[in-house]
């Protein structure tokens, strides 16, 4: 049965937005565990599923030092989306779309604090939520407000602060908190290809230090240097709007969040940030939207080396938040681009493991 954190009070959980607290360790990353077979390895996965079979025929190809297709080990870089590739995309919203409604309406220390532009964002928010139709523009105001609503954070308080908001409960499901929504089979595969001598990267839409703290103390193997995500500015304390190469971090400086949104990590976006942090073009992608289409096509399109992508297609409404349009539109799209897809109703024996029930 899947172990379950214990929800925290709500006093408890107030006072670890406000406080230093609620800090989970670190599972210890490695670069390269201990091999395990593909039978052990991708246990949740069905073993005749489609998706399997590609990916470990592909896996077996390039660690094969004898064969054509064989990748050297620094070379074999590994890319995954987060929302609706790792992790539950929407319950009702994105977790940082979640996060920022909880920074504005619900903490007591900020809420008559917010501005103007962080309530209207919301807004659109709840509006999306309710319709399912996202107000144009809604990604850069979202960017915007989660800016300036841990605008003078440190990176740590701010960590603590999402550390305190994944023990919350997931609104719609019994027996899991909001960041316990890990889909089970994608952590099994990016073990698999860590044990094969992969190096695995988090490409998110959502804010880098964002997905930093919801990584921390979670079961996905990828440290905080393999994360890369929407950006916001990092200043210090002293800086009072200093140009940055005119300042020089002074004695009693701390680092925060300096409140300006830089840019939103999707699309074309995504692949010139993989250009710039890892430097190599990866050789696997997984993705599950448009939004992860051109980093798919960098991985497969004009690669010298063997490359597939793979796209979650987002079919089960009994044990997800499936939509059937959505995924049969990601299906379609993998057909015109030779992609693989995932189907989370098929493939997998699990999503959130035992003890996870969808309301």
């Amino acid at each position: 049965m899947k172990h379950i954190r214990p929800l925290l009070a709500p006093a408890v959980v107030a006072g670890c937005l406000l406080l230093a607290g609620c800090t989970t360790p670190r599972r210890p990353v490695a670069d390269v565990p201990a091999q395990v077979s593909s039978d052990v390895a991708l246990s949740l996965w069905n073993e005749d599923a489609p998706a399997r079979v590609a990916l470990v025929a592909y896996v077996e190809a390039v660690t094969d030092p004898d064969g054509p297709d064989f990748i050297p080990p620094a070379e074999r870089v590994a890319v995954f989306d987060l929302d609706g590739t790792l992790f539950c995309e929407t319950d009702p919203n994105y977790f940082d779309y979640t996060l920022l409604v909880h920074r504005v309406t619900e903490d007591m220390d900020y809420r008559d604090r917010a501005s103007e532009a962080e309530r209207e964002t919301v807004r659109k928010i709840l509006e999306m939520n309710a319709t399912g139709v996202a107000a144009k523009g809604l990604e850069t105001d979202h960017g915007k407000a989660v800016a300036s609503a841990f605008s003078g954070f440190t990176l740590d308080e701010f960590s603590r602060y999402v550390q305190a908001f994944k023990e919350l409960p997931m609104p719609g499901y019994d027996g899991m908190a909001r960041g316990d929504g890990w889909y089970r089979p994608m952590l099994q595969v990016v073990d698999y290809l860590r044990a094969n001598g992969f190096r695995v990267w988090v490409v998110s839409g959502t804010d880098r230090f964002i997905v930093r703290g919801l990584v921390a103390g979670s079961p996905l193997a990828v440290p905080p240097d393999r994360i890369i995500g929407s950006d916001e500015t990092v200043v210090a304390t002293g800086q009072n709007g200093a140009d940055g190469l005119v300042y020089q971090l002074a004695e009693g400086d701390e680092v925060v969040l300096g409140g300006r949104f830089v840019v939103k990590n999707l699309k074309m976006n995504k692949v010139s940030a993989i250009v710039r942090e890892i430097g190599a073009r990866p050789v696997l992608a997984f993705g599950n939207s448009t939004g992860d289409s051109s980093m798919a096509a960098y991985a497969t399109r004009g690669n010298p080396r063997r490359a597939l992508a793979f796209m979650l297609c987002c079919d089960d409404v009994e044990r997800e938040n499936g939509n059937p349009e959505k995924a049969a539109k990601m299906r379609a799209l993998c057909e015109a681009n030779g992609w693989v897809p995932v189907s989370m109703k098929d493939d997998w024996k699990t999503i959130y493991g035992d003890g996870v029930s969808r309301r």
